[in-house]
């Protein structure tokens, strides 16, 4: 009877790691079913990733609450409950929640780089609520930037609210631009560009390099490259989800871009975005100018305090003249589950935080965030000097490119097609290097034979979904 007992107990010693790691998800995730359970029955949910974001609504919600059941018109109302999460375990549970059944929050603010596999089905499979109707019937949308709507859209229909507009700039070292006599705004083209800052890549301490790079780039860095395809209307993806990753125009971009990249003498330089070492050549600057979208100088505030007033802003140089003079990079939205009963509440609660004012002039002023709302681009905070940028009314800045940014794909495998462009551009560099030349004709068609190899990669890929069909545009 006793081995009998035993027996079990001994095979659960011999089972391996991963075993041992899946029961005890199976545990916690059982666990944290049961809380969330409870805590659903009792407050509206939701869901956030960013801290500061947090901070800002916390008053807000407040107030909320406060009239939560204080007359006939509220007493129904639930409290709010806002919790800070990472974006891994927004990730996790929203999936879990939609795919598997399990309880989810009535709001999720969600970013984009995990959007994309609650877009994986047909329309029907999707877990949030499409939300074009309403915000059609209540004026919200022609409130909203217009391309602001395209990274949470499908088919036409909105699933998302956004709560940014994220247009890009070109920041530059203006204190050794204008030392050296150089006036960078006049560089609309990327072409030109370069030749401005030509004169200040002489190797003046002779350690073998330029003293100064004209750009902060490189083939590894695949949401720049991203960022720049997008500015030359590259696109990965047709407006019906189709890869489109081997089109004429991807490949003369990333030709371009990649030539920045090659020879001894390079143009731009691979500097780490969030790294000291990076902050430290910004500092020493390494490199005159980088790709700035606007939460990036919140960052550079934080961490580069050595770079205030040395900064000045201005619209992307563009691949040709009249071309786009900027791009996009990153976003979030605010999602509504259908499973959630509590859809008329979160919504009369999400519109009163993304059309607030004065969220939207703290998003400003605290990470450098400009409201996807039109509406309150007249506040005067967007017209206030920033020293930081040699006292540039940078709000109004950024606000004046937002309409232009370039529209964005939903699909869900727009990051696993990043990946293959950027490996692609690690290719062509290498095959230049290593003999492959730099000539124009035979890097383009280097180009179009690596793109070749990404776009049947992601229609293999694509293949395997049953609910998609891979159809040449």
């Amino acid at each position: 009877m006793k081995d009998a007992f035993m027996l079990p107990l001994l095979s659960l010693r011999h089972l391996s790691i991963g075993v041992w790691i899946i029961l005890g998800l199976l545990i916690l995730s059982s666990v944290y079913l049961l809380g969330v359970d409870d805590a659903k029955s009792e407050d509206l949910q939701m869901w956030v990733f960013s801290p500061e974001h947090k901070q800002m609504y916390e008053p807000k919600i407040a107030e909320l609450n406060a009239r939560s059941g204080s007359d006939a018109d509220t007493e129904s109302r639930k409290d709010i409950e806002l919790t800070l999460l990472s974006i891994a375990a927004i990730q996790s549970r929203m999936t879990s929640g939609f795919f598997g059944g399990l309880p989810t929050a009535d709001m999720i603010e969600v970013e984009r780089s995990t959007v994309g596999k609650v877009f994986m089905g047909p329309p029907e499979s999707i877990g949030f609520r499409d939300i074009t109707d309403r915000l059609k019937d209540e004026g919200l949308y022609d409130q909203i930037n217009g391309p602001s709507l395209s990274p949470w859209s499908v088919n036409g229909r909105v699933y998302g609210l956004p709560h940014d507009v994220h247009p890009v700039m070109l920041a530059y070292r203006a204190d050794l631009t204008e030392a050296a006599g150089i006036d960078l705004t006049q560089a609309t083209t990327w072409e030109k560009f370069f030749e401005l800052l030509a004169p200040l890549m002489s190797d003046e301490d002779g350690n073998g390099r330029p003293d100064h790079y004209p750009l902060s780039m490189w083939v590894t860095q695949q949401d720049n490259i991203e960022l720049l395809m997008l500015q030359g209307d590259g696109q990965l993806f047709d407006a019906d989800g189709r890869p489109t990753i081997n089109s004429d125009r991807n490949a003369e971009l990333l030709a371009e871009i990649v030539s920045w990249c090659i020879g001894d003498e390079p143009l731009v330089t691979d500097i780490d975005e969030f790294s000291a070492a990076g902050h430290q050549a910004r500092v020493d600057g390494e490199a005159i100018a980088y790709l700035c979208p606007d939460w990036m100088c919140s960052i550079w505030k934080m961490h580069v305090p050595l770079i205030d007033g040395k900064m000045k802003l201005m619209p992307l140089p563009a691949f040709e003249e009249g071309g786009r003079r900027t791009s996009v990079r990153g976003g979030t939205m605010l999602g509504f589950p259908k499973e959630s009963d509590e859809y008329e509440q979160a919504w009369e609660t999400a519109v009163q935080l993304y059309t607030s004012p004065e969220i939207a002039r703290e998003l400003y002023q605290m990470v450098d965030i400009v409201s996807p709302i039109r509406s309150l681009w007249d506040d005067p905070v967007y017209d206030e000097p920033d020293p930081f940028f040699m006292d540039q009314a940078k709000g109004r800045m950024f606000i004046e490119l937002a309409p232009d940014i370039p529209l964005r794909t939903s699909s869900p495998y727009n990051y696993s097609a990043v990946l293959n462009v950027r490996d692609a551009a690690v290719n062509i560099l290498d095959w230049s290097t290593n003999g492959g030349g730099i000539d124009d004709e035979a890097l383009l068609a280097k180009t179009k034979e690596e793109l070749d190899k990404a776009q049947r990669a992601i229609e293999r890929q694509m293949s395997r979904n049953a609910f998609i069909e891979v159809v040449a545009p």
